[in-house]
């Protein structure tokens, strides 16, 4: 069964090994956890590979052993399948799998490529990049064959921060045993893994970590009014544009009354509503999200705004500009919640250089500022400050334009104000946000997406 991942759960390299042990001290051994894992592996790799020629690459540890059980049941089946071996296995388990294969069993420096090649050397426990002779064997390999499948994680990837440890080959798919790796999602990593599906074994998988999903945004009801759908209000700092970018991505993902505070901008939407900076108008109780920062500038004028929002009960949106103004003190301190949308330059403007991978540097920049934060780039992360996070599957490359993180502020927003808790919101709008890119070609502009934004909703 191969299982697709989106809401799954992400477990790290340690958690994986605890959730085994865990099965394994409740009675299920080892040898059984190894039969379910090549089982699984076998069913989808003979699925996804019909009647091709197989070479099952087994390494010395118990993901080898997996790879001999697949190769076994796959001849078993009646399938061509040849396996090759850099060395022989190690642990009693992969002893015991390996006396299951009965063929020949090739060296991998020698062996002959496949159409399909299947990556069992090491698993989730390697800490260090391949020996020159296995990496440059499993690189030929893989470039030659038509389909590459990776057991687990494509050997030479560290599982938990999403780097490669030396020079890895792209796979078509990996098959991650029981739950997804961080190294599944995160960049650059992610990007030698291909279409990634769970292969469960068993295991119980219980993780604060979770697979983006779809969410579930209902039509609005019969008595819906524009009020109730929710209000977003928008602050206008130097450039005008990109507020209103924001603006417009707001009504798109369906706000029902979205207003920008500032100056008038000239072929502004007339469904935008227009209003002065005011105390009033920050301290309208209709509010449902108030977004700061998208062209905000950052000179005194922009501080002095920023501190103005700071200091409202509304939901925040920091985004942009504001996010280099900002402090984590003044965040953790104020008593009403709040949304960061960083990428990499901001986030390290407003936490200081990266200590670790993104997953965890993401969590601890939560807790430390009490924020629900959005670390977006090639790869996004969505943490909350009780240590649960949400990590999202690569989007379309082409979102690399100016005006999409805007676009992505303003969704959030609108999904924040439709009454969605913050971690919600914020995968809300992540998850529109990839939709709507999807849902357009190539080669678009932010307002191409913002647009877009209102089809993806419905």
């Amino acid at each position: 069964m191969m299982i697709p991942i989106a809401g799954t759960a992400v477990l790290t390299a340690a958690q994986m090994r605890a959730a085994e042990e865990t099965a394994i001290v409740a009675g299920t051994g080892v040898a059984t956890l190894m039969q379910r894992a090549g089982a699984g592996v076998a069913d989808a790799v003979r699925r996804l590979a019909g009647v091709n020629e197989m070479l099952v690459l087994c390494g010395p540890g118990n993901n080898g052993g997996d790879g001999y059980i697949a190769a076994a049941r796959l001849h078993a089946a009646g399938r061509p399948v040849r396996v090759a071996a850099a060395e022989a296995p190690r642990t009693a388990a992969a002893i015991a799998a390996r006396a299951l294969w009965t063929g020949a069993v090739e060296p991998l420096a020698t062996a002959a490529p496949a159409p399909v090649v299947v990556d069992a050397l090491f698993g989730t426990g390697l800490a260090r990049a391949l020996d020159a002779g296995p990496a440059a064997a499993l690189s030929r390999l893989v470039r030659q064959a038509s389909l590459a499948i990776a057991v687990d994680v494509p050997s030479g990837l560290a599982a938990d921060d999403g780097a490669p440890l030396g020079d890895v080959p792209a796979f078509h798919v990996t098959l991650a045993l029981s739950a997804v790796k961080p190294a599944h999602l995160l960049q650059p990593a992610a990007s030698r893994c291909g279409a990634v599906r769970v292969i469960p074994i068993g295991v119980a998988t219980d993780s604060d970590a979770h697979v983006l999903s779809r969410p579930v945004l209902a039509a609005p009801a019969t008595d819906a009014h524009k009020f109730t759908r929710g209000m977003v209000a928008v602050v206008r700092g130097r450039m005008a544009g990109a507020a209103q970018l924001a603006a417009q991505a707001a009504m798109h993902a369906g706000a029902g009354y979205v207003e920008l505070l500032g100056p008038t901008i000239p072929g502004a939407p007339h469904a935008l509503v227009r209003r002065r900076c005011d105390d009033a108008a920050l301290g309208d109780e209709r509010i449902g999200a108030l977004l700061i920062g998208p062209g905000l500038g950052r000179d005194d004028e922009a501080r002095a705004l920023l501190d103005r929002a700071l200091a409202t009960d509304c939901p925040l949106v920091i985004d942009g500009d504001a996010l280099h103004l900002v402090t984590p003190e003044q965040l953790f301190a104020r008593r009403w919640p709040v949304i960061l949308t960083p990428h990499a330059g901001e986030f390290a403007a407003l936490f200081g250089d990266r200590e670790d991978d993104k997953l965890s540097d993401a969590r601890a920049a939560a807790t430390r500022s009490d924020s629900t934060l959005v670390f977006k780039g090639p790869d996004t992360v969505i943490a909350a400050p009780d240590g649960r996070a949400i990590l999202a599957p690569a989007a379309s490359s082409w979102l690399s334009t100016a005006g999409s993180g805007d676009v992505l502020a303003g969704a959030i927003a609108a999904m924040w104000a439709s009454g969605l808790d913050p971690l919600e919101a914020a995968a809300a709008g992540v998850w529109l946000h990839g939709e709507a890119a999807r849902r357009l070609a190539g080669a678009f502009i932010a307002d191409d997406l913002a647009k877009a934004l209102g089809g993806a909703r419905a």
